[in-house]
């Protein structure tokens, strides 16, 4: 089956391709089955530096095998991470590598040993955290990017097919013992989900395999369709919102996809399921004059049949608050694991009595917020005048909000009904910074 994609690719067998290169079982397999096939291999093998044991002993195994088998041996070691999203981050530094690698040896192919176990995992988790059409088809046995063309020639084959390689040529390998921890996701699909669905269907990722085609011919299509009526509606950031109901619902959206990923270009990982959403709220708004603020200060102001975007200006703003944030004032947000104090700097809240996500805002006229301690509500505007809250710094001051827009805390200044002590059940600590 591999050879299939090869010769659909029509690969001359002396061109260089760099092979992505762990020292697991799938990798090791890749690189004994494309050896018939090419002359100039080059791996490139990434030590994630996460603390894991056994990731030196990695790095070695692969570098004595590439001098065994007479392959070019190029390695990267990720030396830090910025505290959020670490596998998004693990990506891009991972395909950073991937390309440099590439130019310097003047390859266009990059082959990875993804398998069909491997897409199965992908489209269930996926589909649990409730991702777009778009993510959802998992990934392409062909991905074509600018300069070169990322290779999975395994989606048809099963990890135990490959095991079941590797022990029938003697290929040696090394083992990840992160992937037996249930702590993730991914391993709970894999040990327990995916063999449930195999004992239905033997060769349930050629399914999945089948599913993932479909998903993707249904996306370029989708994508095809939008980019010509984003072109049209969209230009000089604002958005013609004339008409827009006539639009289907998936078009619709897709625009909305299309333009925010054009403006946040490689920050991807700041947006959310939930700004699309807002987004087609604000353009559902009747009301002309209402904005949103996105992360990074991005400003996106409703003007009757238009949609603005552009950066923040002012001292108003709402932002989304689903991780660790800088404000406006120059103050944070955080969530913090452990916290000793009680202080107004920091918030303990029960997930089951507010609804998600939280907001971060600046004041409305008629804020209230119903105070801890107290029988009843009392205006924003008098609590900051109780609390000595310069004047100057009012407009400006962050207020908490959950989705409904019930106001849950005032950081630094006062905590609500909803705070709970450190001897109550809470989900979430904030503090303010």
């Amino acid at each position: 089956m591999i050879e299939e994609t090869i010769r659909k690719l029509k690969i001359d067998s002396k061109e260089p391709i760099v092979i992505a290169v762990s020292g697991g079982p799938d990798s090791m397999a890749l690189l004994s089955l494309l050896d018939s096939y090419f002359e100039n291999i080059i791996c490139a093998h990434v030590h994630h530096n996460t603390g894991r044991v056994g990731q030196d002993e990695d790095e070695k195994f692969v570098k004595d095998y590439c001098k065994k088998h007479h392959y070019t041996f190029e390695s990267m070691k990720i030396e830090d991470y910025d505290k959020n999203n670490f596998h998004n981050q693990a990506h891009k530094k991972r395909y950073h590598f991937f390309e440099i690698i590439m130019k310097r040896y003047h390859s266009h192919y990059l082959f990875t040993a993804h398998h069909g176990d491997d897409l199965v995992e992908t489209m269930l988790f996926r589909m649990m955290r409730g991702s777009t059409i778009e993510a959802l088809h998992g990934f392409s046995e062909i991905s074509k990017k600018n300069d070169y063309t990322i290779v999975r020639p395994l989606l048809k084959y099963t990890k135990e097919e490959l095991l079941k390689y590797n022990v029938q040529n003697n290929i040696p390998y090394q083992i990840d013992s992160s992937n037996d921890k249930d702590v993730y996701t991914r391993n709970r699909i894999r040990k327990n989900i995916l063999p449930f669905l195999k004992k239905e269907h033997r060769n349930v990722h050629l399914k999945f395999l089948k599913l993932s085609q479909e998903l993707e011919q249904m996306e370029r299509f989708i994508q095809k369709e939008a980019q010509k009526e984003k072109e049209v509606r969209f230009c000089s950031n604002i958005l013609d919102i004339s008409c827009w109901n006539h639009l289907e619902k998936i078009i619709a959206k897709r625009i909305l996809q299309l333009i925010l990923s054009d403006i946040y270009k490689e920050k991807q990982e700041l947006l959310e399921t939930i700004h699309i959403e807002l987004l087609e709220n604000l353009i559902m708004n009747v009301k002309s004059g209402t904005k949103l603020i996105f992360p990074n200060n991005l400003v996106i102001k409703k003007e009757y049949r238009k949609i603005l975007f552009g950066e923040q200006k002012g001292t108003s703003y709402e932002m989304i608050l689903e991780h660790d944030i800088r404000l406006p004032n120059g103050h944070e947000i955080r969530f913090v694991k452990e916290e000793e104090s009680d202080s107004n700097f920091i918030c303990r809240l029960k997930k089951e009595e507010i609804e998600f996500p939280l907001f971060v805002r600046t004041r409305k006229e008629h804020d209230k917020m119903e105070v801890k301690g107290l029988n009843g509500s009392k205006k924003i505007k008098e609590i900051f005048i109780n609390s000595k809250v310069p004047e100057h710094t009012r407009m400006s001051y962050p207020i908490v909000t959950d989705k409904t827009g019930k106001i849950v805390w005032l950081p630094g200044v006062k905590k609500s009904k909803f705070d709970k002590t450190k001897e109550e059940k809470y989900d979430i600590i904030l503090r303010y910074y």
